[in-house]
């Protein structure tokens, strides 16, 4: 019998997450499961981790294991693929702490088989941020011991010396940390790159070590700094009207000033100081703007600047930052913006021809909290990603699941945000029972997941309903070990992670190319 020679056969490419074809062990609800190869693993793992954090199925210490032992593994077959993914998790998928963990466990995988090359690189693709030198050095220290090999320390020291600022050395150089910048610089012997970054280093190191004088001539925004300082509190709150531009040449923060004041933010001083906050701390001050009964022409700015798509673009917020905001902001007034944010946010969702069927995963397991300092769950991420490839699809069927399902109205173009929001808890994994009911002829099925499905009817996996010409594409939010079916190639395939980045796949293998991994 012919198995490709075929009419009707929607062919696709091969695309990077790859399974064996049949089942090798078992997802924690005890449904066949398909193992990936160590990539696609690591992957799967890395952008879908908060490090230290548990999830519903495996504990922190558990997963991160994992994400360390699969680290070493792909960094001793092939580094040029984990420095490019290092990379990648830092300045794409914009994932701070795993980035680091496996540029960090890949390094010292690499130097303990006596492998040298590319191992300053990794350490230095995971840093991005200021405090992320020091953070390298802590992890680093708590792992491995305080004897920090030759790679690490240069790694580290090219990162410092292209992310230390005089801004930067006012946000992130405080008390409370174990490796401040003077701490990084004295042990990775960092060069600074000019005259004025030499300052700097000085500055930093006198005043760790608690000898800081004057501030030198050439560091003006510490200077600015000083001056802002010397004024009396009660004369504060008129410096900051008279001179709102003042604090920005200071490189004062919101939170800076609400210190700097001795006092809460009222009006007059949120007017004054949005102008120069940054896209993250009006995200976050909504509900402030509100209370303190911010003038409706400063909202309106706030409104503009948060609906920019350049701005969003700059400002790298996962698309489930507008989706708490949202929550978040008791006035309708910031409700439009944060949709057009968001849609911005999820430029790579595809608008899909023909007809999808998009399967939300509502089950208990998808309720955990992504970490603990945040109240958005992956059932909300389930929500955002599939309510946004409905409502851009020429037609489409959205279905939210658990142990039972029900179709969710979705008119093209509706409120993503406010779509999401209409979605509940339902129980269980059955997603087996939830293709089987919903699939009518569609020309492709979306399955936003964490696969930990129930067995299917006959132990099958749950997608055997839908024919083999038809593509599946399971979104994988969890990145747990063993997934719900086979991944790769003969038109399943699975992508993964808390960003739009792996939807823009779709259109690559419905035209028939290959989908590689996104870096």
């Amino acid at each position: 019998m012919s198995k490709f020679n075929l009419s009707g056969l929607r062919r696709t490419g091969t695309s990077a997450v790859r399974t064996a074809d049949h089942a090798t062990g078992r997802t924690h609800e005890g449904a066949r499961g398909h193992a990936r190869d160590a990539k696609g693993e690591l992957f799967l793992l890395a952008v879908t981790s908060f490090v230290a954090e548990d999830t519903f199925y495996e504990a922190a210490a558990e997963r991160d294991e994992r994400l360390r032992a699969l680290a070493a593994t792909v960094a001793l077959e092939d580094v040029d693929w984990t420095l490019r993914l290092v990379r990648w998790l830092r300045t794409g998928a914009h994932l701070r702490t795993v980035a680091l963990v496996v540029a960090a466990e890949a390094v010292k995988a690499r130097l303990e088989a006596g492998i040298a090359g590319d191992n300053r690189a990794l350490v230095e693709a995971a840093l991005d941020r200021a405090d992320e030198p020091g953070e390298m050095l802590a992890y680093w220290a708590s792992r491995h011991g305080r004897a920090f090999p030759k790679p690490v320390k240069r790694g580290v020291a090219t990162a410092a010396e292209r992310l230390y600022t005089e801004r930067s050395l006012l946000k992130y150089d405080a008390r409370g940390r174990d490796y401040r910048f003077a701490d990084v610089l004295e042990l990775t012997h960092a060069r600074p790159r000019d005259a004025r970054q030499s300052a700097l280093f000085r500055h930093a190191l006198d005043r760790r070590h608690d000898r800081a004088d004057a501030v030198p001539d050439e560091l003006a925004v510490l200077a600015a700094r000083e001056r802002l300082l010397a004024v009396p509190v009660a004369e504060r709150r008129a410096t900051l009207v008279g001179d709102p531009d003042g604090l920005r040449r200071a490189g004062m923060t919101w939170e800076q000033v609400a210190g700097w004041l001795q006092g809460p933010l009222d009006a007059a001083a949120w007017e004054a100081l949005v102008p120069s906050m940054g896209y993250m701390a009006l995200l976050r001050n909504l509900r402030n703007f509100d209370q303190a009964g911010v003038a409706d022409d400063v909202a309106a700015t706030v409104a503009a600047k948060l609906a920019d798509a350049g701005e969003v673009a700059r400002s790298r917020q996962l698309p489930l930052r507008f989706l708490s905001a949202y929550r978040a902001a008791p006035s309708l007034r910031w409700a439009w913006p944060l949709e057009q944010a968001l849609q911005a946010s999820l430029a790579n969702v595809p608008e899909l021809p023909g007809r999808t069927l998009v399967l939300v995963d509502r089950s208990g397991s998808m309720f955990s909290r992504l970490s603990g300092r945040s109240t958005v769950t992956r059932a909300d991420a389930a929500a955002v990603f599939g309510a946004a490839l409905a409502v851009r699809s020429a037609r489409a069927d959205l279905v939210e699941f658990g142990t039972d399902s029900r179709t969710v109205a979705a008119r093209r173009g509706e409120s993503v945000l406010a779509l999401a929001g209409r979605m509940g808890n339902l129980g269980g994994t059955n997603t087996a029972a939830a293709v089987r009911r919903h699939f009518r002829r569609h020309d492709r099925v979306v399955i936003v997941t964490d696969e930990q499905a129930w067995a299917g009817w006959r132990g099958q996996d749950p997608t055997w309903a839908v024919p083999a010409t038809v593509p599946v594409y399971t979104f994988n939010l969890a990145g747990y070990r063993y997934g719900h079916g086979p991944s790769g190639s003969a038109n399943r395939h699975t992508f993964g992670g808390l960003s739009d980045q792996g939807f823009a796949a779709i259109p690559l293998l419905e035209a028939g190319r290959d989908a590689d991994w996104p870096f």
